[in-house]
């Protein structure tokens, strides 16, 4: 992801307004590809053509592949064939595969015509594998090896074919380390490889893939088709890219917003509101039962005002405990620490947190309400009694809360859905319905 730099979005603009095209090349060359590309994204389609025509060819392909879809959209426009054919053939597969997804059909047909036959074939059969799997963000170029060359030999092929692979720190079916290290050049690749490697299937979810390489702290990870034969690998990068996607996805979830794949400045307002309202609109509803609850409980309300005073603090305190528990348990979910079958672990450690945040805030919470409300602020209508019906409350609306935001998430889980969207806004709606209810029960019993 690229990450703006003021300074020098200001001094790239300056020495364009100034046309002084070598000093601005000089600076490009100095510079990382994503840096590159976060100055392409707030300049205009003239200037950022201009300034990648500027760039020397691989550096052009590697800023190419790190620029959002709208960017390279916009270049691919005013492209010539040749300037067209040049980047894509410079790209790695997963990249250029990447690209031809994100691209409008007619582009598509552009793209596809200045590829290379060899390039076209990957990236088809890049693309025949469902979204979000390893297959889909695997790259074919990758360094192989046969067991019966010596040392020398593979060192020699590495050399010769690494330029244009997109990793050579592990090679298929040894790895480089151990060719640098082996003393005896004459020595059979056979003698030195891992027979035992660590891969993925073509199907398997592409999170599950960037976990293991998290995991295992690989450089990249091989992946194998439905016949059990090598077909490309899946980078460390790649993975990367992956968790941040998914994270994002899951944050927006959390939040009550559909995923979006632009950016927030590139998102306009209508898509924002697209993004939102769903939600908004669905909590709004679920909310009628807070409501409900109030309205049944009117009468009671009438005889105790003093009660709708604390109805803010109880319902925002168990949403908050919710919250916690729901976005533990959801972070561990996706990051594969819990398994439904630890459902009766994870219950049993909330009701103890719970039962330790419940009464250490029943406990603040009496000494507020005598403290504060009755004694500083002189509300006389709050009586021990009443303290006690809104701390006994705080306690049961906790330990409720907590269990909430562990079961559903799991649950969630289990019949398939995203756990993300358990979240904040879900939770918090279902515990304000429930600590109303416990409230105005607690209240019923000892007050009325």
């Amino acid at each position: 992801m690229a990450v703006r730099n003021v300074t020098l979005d200001k001094t790239i603009r300056k020495l364009l307004n100034e046309k002084k095209y070598q000093t601005l090349k000089d600076i490009l060359v100095t510079l990382e590809p994503a840096d590159i590309s976060a100055v392409f994204e707030e300049l205009d389609e003239e200037q950022m053509t201009l300034l990648f025509r500027l760039l020397p060819k691989e550096l052009a392909a590697e800023t190419f592949a790190e620029l959002e879809p709208e960017s390279q959209e916009l270049l691919i426009r005013g492209f010539s064939d040749r300037e067209l054919r040049e980047v894509v053939n410079e790209l790695y597969v997963d990249d250029a595969a990447d690209l031809v997804e994100e691209m409008p059909a007619n582009v598509v047909k552009r793209i596809l015509a200045q590829a290379d036959p060899q390039m076209r074939k990957e990236i088809n059969q890049v693309l025949r594998y469902p979204e979000n799997s390893a297959g889909s963000i695997m790259t074919t170029e990758y360094v192989s090896l046969r067991p019966n060359m010596t040392v020398a030999e593979a060192l020699n092929r590495i050399r010769k074919t690494g330029v244009d692979k997109e990793t050579i720190y592990t090679c298929y079916v040894t790895s480089v380390k151990d060719l640098l290290l082996c003393g005896d050049d004459s020595k059979p690749v056979s003698e030195i490889m891992d027979e035992h490697v660590i891969s993925v299937n073509t199907l398997t979810d592409q999170e599950t893939v960037a976990q293991m390489l998290s995991k295992y702290n690989f450089i990249a990870l091989p992946v194998l088709d439905q016949d059990g034969r090598m077909v490309g690998i899946v980078t460390f990068d790649d993975a990367i890219d992956v968790l941040v996607e998914e994270t994002t996805e899951d944050i927006e979830k959390m939040a009550g917003m559909l995923p979006s794949e632009k950016t927030y400045l590139r998102s306009s307002p209508l898509d924002l509101f697209l993004h939102r309202i769903p939600w908004l609109a669905l909590l709004m509803v679920s909310a009628t039962f807070t409501g409900m609850i109030i309205t049944r409980f009117e009468h009671a309300l009438a005889a105790q005002v003093v009660l709708t005073a604390f109805i803010p603090m109880l319902m925002d305190t168990g949403g908050n405990s919710g919250s916690q528990a729901s976005v533990t348990v959801i972070r561990a979910l996706s990051l594969g620490e819990l398994e439904f079958t630890d459902a009766p672990k994870v219950v049993w450690k909330e009701i103890q947190t719970a039962v330790l945040c419940g009464l250490a805030l029943a406990m603040l919470c009496f000494v507020k309400i005598m403290v504060v409300d009755r004694m500083l602020l002189g509300n006389t209508d709050i009586s021990t009694l009443t303290a006690f019906v809104v701390c006994a409350t705080m306690a049961v609306t906790v330990l409720i809360a907590k269990l909430v935001g562990c079961t559903l998430p799991m649950a969630a889980k289990r019949v398939g859905f995203d756990p993300a969207v358990m979240a904040s806004p879900f939770i918090t709606t279902i515990v304000d319905a429930l600590s109303l209810l416990v409230y105005f029960g607690i209240a019923s019993a000892l007050l009325f």
